[in-house]
């Protein structure tokens, strides 16, 4: 197992602890700069979409929420989705989003990063938010 796919199982693990008994909410944001629709949010974070217009898209996770976002949004497990980017990454040479330690560490990223996107659990100034969930 690469050291990359496993500081992602683990950042997972953590978000899952983390969690409370409540389901989180989830809020999708994105830099000033992006324009992007709800139903691509998917297509972006699987690295399937990685350009909107000319602006290469540059997704991050957050560590804590991501069990929450990717059961909410894409509807996927941990484990899907490391071996979702596991393929990707062989066949197609690209790298899986980086993992930011919490809201705060992916609010920073979004805001000064051109084309990024990313989530987190409030909703953030400063940024344009595509959809809660």
């Amino acid at each position: 197992m690469s050291l990359k796919l496993l500081f992602r199982v683990l950042a997972a693990l953590f978000g899952w602890l983390c969690l409370s008994a409540h389901a989180a909410e989830v809020f999708v944001i994105c830099n000033s700069g992006v324009q992007i629709a709800a139903p691509e949010i998917k297509e972006v974070f699987t690295g399937d979409k990685q350009f909107a217009g000319t602006l290469k898209l540059n997704p991050v996770d957050n560590g804590p929420l991501q069990a929450a976002f990717l059961s909410a949004v894409l509807k996927l497990d941990t484990l899907r989705y490391n071996m979702i980017w596991t393929k990707k990454s062989f066949r197609e040479g690209i790298n899986p989003p980086p993992v930011k330690s919490g809201d705060s560490d992916v609010l920073d990223f979004v805001r000064k990063t051109p084309g990024a996107i990313g989530y987190v659990s409030s909703a953030p100034s400063g940024v344009t938010v595509i959809q809660k969930f």
